[in-house]
């Protein structure tokens, strides 16, 4: 089945890429904000939710783009929709010129506003964890 895309945006703030770089293109930031636990192998991310000695859920992602503090684009392993990724973009606001997030994400029509939900919590705790 074809999934929808959701293209959302959301304001940070600060004006230094670099520190938004860092939280969305490596293990240890990503883990700040997005899952319990996230490493790197070989262009794999593994995102793990819950702890190994407990209750978990890992999930596994290609890295199939990165541009140095604009992008990074991931692919999930065990992803059918050819056109499906996740992506999480920095920009700078048309209306402010102040920096923001740009996430772009694929599901299935009745998981859209489950999805919405996610990326608004990941953005809250990235907010408590790191300010921006």
């Amino acid at each position: 089945m074809k999934k929808q895309r959701l293209n959302i945006e959301y304001p940070l703030s600060t004006r230094n890429p670099d520190i938004v770089w860092r939280l969305i293109s490596t293990d240890h930031g990503l883990g700040r904000w997005i899952a319990d636990k996230v490493s790197e192998e070989d262009g794999i991310i593994s995102f793990t939710w819950g702890q190994p000695w407990t209750a978990h859920h890992t999930l596994s992602a290609h890295v199939v783009e990165r541009s140095h503090n604009k992008h990074i684009r991931f692919r999930w392993v065990d992803e059918d929709d050819e056109e499906a990724f996740w992506e999480m973009r920095i920009a700078r606001s048309e209306l402010t010129d102040e920096l923001c997030l740009c996430v772009t994400d694929y599901a299935s029509v009745d998981e859209i506003e489950d999805l919405q939900a996610l990326w608004d919590g990941n953005m809250d705790r990235l907010h408590q964890t790191s300010g921006l």
